[in-house]
């Protein structure tokens, strides 16, 4: 089934790789989307793919690695657009 979720990660996720970590999850589970830091300090993924596949993508942000430390996700689910044709990292 088709779906599409926007997920904000709070906790030590900016600077220890994070988004490149997010970006292997997704290509490996054929989601597509982005991921970028926000100037919060959080990290915001966009995506959009199976909802089974986006499902396990958050449980693989949730436990992370000892890299990161997670302090919360909130995911929102999302009207589905269609408009992207890979996972991208973005910049500032």
């Amino acid at each position: 089934m088709k779906y599409a979720a926007k997920i904000i990660v709070k906790g030590t996720v900016q600077g220890v790789f994070f988004r490149q970590f997010v970006k292997e999850n997704a290509d490996n589970l054929k989601l597509r989307g982005h991921v970028r830091n926000l100037e919060t300090g959080e990290v915001e993924v966009i995506v959009e793919g199976e909802k089974e596949q986006i499902e396990r993508l958050i449980r693989i942000i949730k436990s992370g690695t000892e890299h990161f430390q997670i302090r919360d996700v909130k995911v929102q689910e999302r009207k589905w657009s269609g408009d992207f044709k890979e996972f991208k990292i973005l910049r500032f």
